[in-house]
């Protein structure tokens, strides 16, 4: 499930999983035909309606994106589960350069420690696996910095929010 934002205004996307042209928009059944490249104009038809959309803007981290309908600009933004996730931890893609401590996402126990102190990191870079509900979880760098402390052990217990990794 999708959160997206257009012009303000806030929309539920289930997509289809086996077709991404197909799905629910609040509630209610879509079904897309669609051909061409999206940054050159995509011919997309809609309810027997067919429409020219170019993506005249994009940033794939921040999931936005400004689409052009004809004469009609429109600002999109997606949030999936994991932005919700991210967030709910207090990290997002504007919060990774001020980045300070890894907290754990949820309870959990950690299975391995991918990092040591003094390790510089990148964004994307494993930090550690944490099992939690028999799913076995890689925790990520949002952001750059070099790990200052690690407060946690292998095999060790941890609660929701836990700060696990302190960086610097």
């Amino acid at each position: 499930m999708l959160k997206a934002t257009v012009n303000g205004k806030q929309y539920t996307i289930e997509p289809d999983k086996a077709n991404p042209f197909k799905g629910l928009v609040e509630g209610m059944a879509y079904e897309l035909d669609a051909t061409g490249a999206a940054e050159t104009g995509m011919s997309v038809l809609y309810n027997n309606k067919s429409y020219t959309v170019v993506l005249t803007k994009s940033d794939k981290e921040a999931k936005q994106y400004t689409l052009q309908i004809g004469t009609n600009k429109y600002e999109v933004s997606l949030k999936d589960k994991l932005d919700d996730l991210l967030a709910g931890m207090g990290l997002s893609a504007g919060a990774a350069a001020k980045l300070n401590n890894i907290k754990a996402p949820m309870p959990g126990l950690v299975v391995n420690i991918l990092v040591a102190e003094g390790d510089t990191i990148a964004k994307g870079d494993a930090l550690l696996v944490l099992e939690a509900m028999k799913m076995e979880n890689i925790i990520k760098s949002p952001g750059e910095g070099v790990v200052k402390k690690i407060n946690i052990n292998k095999g060790q217990a941890v609660e929701k929010n836990q700060v696990l990794i302190e960086i610097h």
